[in-house]
């Protein structure tokens, strides 16, 4: 089962950038990532007390925790929501972020002490190839650079929460310990909302599709299943499964919005694949 998890969560994560859109459409995403989070952290508190799990632990896991969700959901997410709602292209925001893995695997040697080998970059580097094969450059589009910016701050929050997910050594079950990390999120885009925006969400039936979908098959689901990997595999391998998500992503567009898929996807996605496997394989 445990094999499976990859393949799960790529499907699960990828399916994310299909439902970002009409949240945006319908909110500031700095109100709707706070919406999503609330009832993320709630939804792990009832179920860690449904399981009986101890909720309550010592200042360093709590900090722990709460940082690394201020990384993942406040810096990383609320990065790409807000360079998107400003006009980014989707695409160079995802192509930004992609780059994620390789500046894993330059870091994780120093402060991880992993033995990062020449495949495992050669795996990265035909991954990035491939992934950005499949986004594409839109070299066409006037880039605003104010969401350039927050993409790559995005970029060094994902990095430095999966190095940070990994390195500290709590033993809080996963439900409590995601519990503090979507409360973490929910608190950092308050406070983002109180000094900075003025906050809306507009409750459509779209909106309350598209952000169930995150809720519960993202956060609840995805989510979970990439704080397990980093947890027992290597930081350096566990992100190079990312580079999977662009072309997931391109397919999942192509099945349900109908956008197209040309030969230029399709190759990108078989390079994609050749490097995830070389980087992860025994």
């Amino acid at each position: 089962m445990i094999k499976i998890f990859p393949f799960i969560f790529i499907v699960l994560w990828s399916s994310a950038f299909v439902t970002t859109k009409p949240i945006i459409d319908n909110s500031d995403p700095f109100a709707a990532l706070a919406f999503r989070f609330f009832f993320v952290a709630l939804g792990f508190l009832i179920f860690a007390i449904y399981t009986k799990k101890k909720i309550l632990t010592n200042n360093k896991n709590l900090i722990q925790s709460i940082c690394s969700g201020v990384l993942f959901h406040g810096f990383y997410l609320g990065g790409v929501f807000y360079s998107v709602s400003i006009g980014m292209p989707t695409g160079i925001a995802a192509l930004i972020v992609t780059l994620q893995p390789i500046l894993t695997n330059a870091l994780a040697g120093k402060f991880l002490n992993e033995d990062v080998s020449f495949k495992q970059w050669i795996g990265v580097m035909l991954g990035f190839m491939g992934a950005a094969l499949v986004l594409g450059f839109d070299i066409g589009s006037s880039l605003p650079v104010i969401g350039v910016i927050s993409s790559f701050i995005a970029l060094l929050a994902i990095t430095t929460s999966t190095l940070w997910q990994k390195k500290i050594s709590n033993n809080l079950p996963l439900s409590v310990s995601n519990m503090y990390q979507a409360l973490g999120g929910c608190l950092f885009h308050i406070i983002i909302i109180i000094i900075f925006t003025d906050p809306y969400i507009n409750f459509t039936p779209t909106f309350f599709i598209a952000m169930g979908h995150q809720i519960f098959l993202v956060s609840f689901g995805a989510f979970t299943i990439l704080m397990f990997l980093i947890k027992n595999n290597s930081a350096s391998k566990t992100t190079s499964i990312f580079f999977l998500i662009p072309p997931t992503t391109a397919v999942m567009a192509w099945l349900f919005l109908n956008e197209v898929l040309n030969n230029l996807d399709l190759i990108g996605f078989a390079i994609a694949t050749l490097g995830v496997y070389i980087a992860t394989r025994k």
